[in-house]
């Protein structure tokens, strides 16, 4: 029997659906079996490519929309100790992250003993494994050990941002006066109309932040019964950053952000899949497939490139195969993504383990998918 409907399931069925994409993506864009692949498929293959990687600004999104639900569910930042929050953050993504970092460096060096391609990373030096454990990977322009693990690093500094804002706004308010969330909107437009706009800052939070900041003004301007001002304000932003300069990247935020404060304030977000039979099916898939999709993400790059060295050492250049080989890899994926999240990401002993270790005592953790990034 599935996993019963989340309370948030709309939010399960964007983060399932994104996720599939990423890996997709991925599928696409590196190693030589969609090269032998494409001449079956050349319009699929190629959109994936160049398309399904904006999957990810649904992530940034999401991110946000549930940050500022944890964080400050009334626009006002909830948390006694910033700093105690940014490190539970920082041991929440890095547990299960360092894990797959270990598995992408072993997934590499089997890939290599088969094919030399130049979609497998090297094999890492210390520093460059410490950069990414401490995820400085981007900031010191150390070559990734994984497809996508810059977004890690960007989701903890979105993060970091997010609460600063807020940390700041609590100490300036008065009690008739709250800033948090004009703060929060003044950093995203900022984002929306001269960050995002500049690729040099796109290892930086304030390049990001502009689709990040729209999903937590979506959260706050959802709230049932409240004035639809703040919605269409929301709305009017990310038009007029659209109409500036277009970004598809920005106006895929701007529909989720749209979608997810229409769905929580209908409702409806809460009760997805309480309809038919067909409904409630898909929303248990949709709750499977969105609990690990954050551990999908991790791992699905090195099964990829094993994947793709077996099927180039065995059927080298014939299309019909390495299509297969593609079906293979994406389904391989999934289950190595429901692995590693049942035995590492919900894992109490491995987080009680790590915090002995960064602590020296045993601490108590909770399991399961937490409102990160990749979900």
């Amino acid at each position: 029997m599935g996993p019963r409907p989340s309370r948030l399931a709309c939010v399960d069925a964007l983060k399932a659906v994104s996720s599939q994409l990423i890996v997709l993506h991925h599928l696409a864009f590196y190693g030589p079996m969609s090269d032998a692949a494409q001449s079956l498929a050349p319009g699929l293959i190629g959109w994936l490519a160049d398309y399904a990687r904006i999957a990810v600004q649904v992530f940034l999104v999401i991110s946000g929309f549930l940050a500022a639900r944890s964080l400050a569910p009334g626009g006002v930042l909830t948390l006694e100790s910033p700093l105690a929050a940014l490190w539970r953050r920082y041991q929440k993504l890095v547990v299960p992250y360092a894990f797959a970092i270990v598995v992408a460096i072993v997934g590499a060096a089997i890939a290599r003993a088969w094919m030399h391609h130049d979609s497998i990373p090297a094999a890492p030096e210390l520093a460059q494994f410490v950069a990414h454990i401490l995820l400085l990977h981007n900031i010191l322009d150390v070559d990734a050990l994984s497809a996508g693990v810059w977004y890690i690093a960007i989701d903890l500094q979105l993060f970091a941002l997010l609460v600063m804002a807020l940390w700041l706004a609590r100490g300036v308010s008065r009690q008739w006066l709250s800033l948090g969330v004009p703060i929060v909107a003044v950093l995203a437009a900022a984002s929306l109309f001269w960050f995002n706009r500049d690729a040099h800052w796109d290892i930086w939070a304030v390049y990001f932040f502009g689709a990040y900041g729209l999903g937590a003004l979506a959260f706050w301007a959802s709230s049932p019964g409240r004035s639809l001002l703040p919605l269409v304000f929301l709305a009017a932003m990310g038009v007029a950053a659209l109409a500036v300069d277009f970004r598809l990247r920005i106006a895929v935020a701007l529909a989720t952000a749209l979608l997810l404060a229409l769905a929580r304030r209908g409702g409806w977000m809460e009760h997805w899949g309480s309809g038919g039979l067909s409904a409630r099916w898909f929303a248990r898939l949709s709750a499977r497939f969105g609990a690990i999709s954050y551990s999908v993400f991790l791992v699905h790059f090195p099964v990829c490139l094993v994947v793709n060295a077996i099927v180039f050492h065995l059927a080298p250049g014939q299309p019909w195969w390495n299509a297969l080989g593609m079906a293979v890899a994406w389904g391989a994926s999934n289950v190595a993504g429901a692995v590693f999240h049942r035995y590492v990401e919900s894992a109490d002993p491995i987080r009680a383990v790590v915090a002995w270790l960064i602590a020296g005592s045993p601490a108590r953790s909770k399991t399961g998918i937490e409102e990160r990034a990749g979900g």
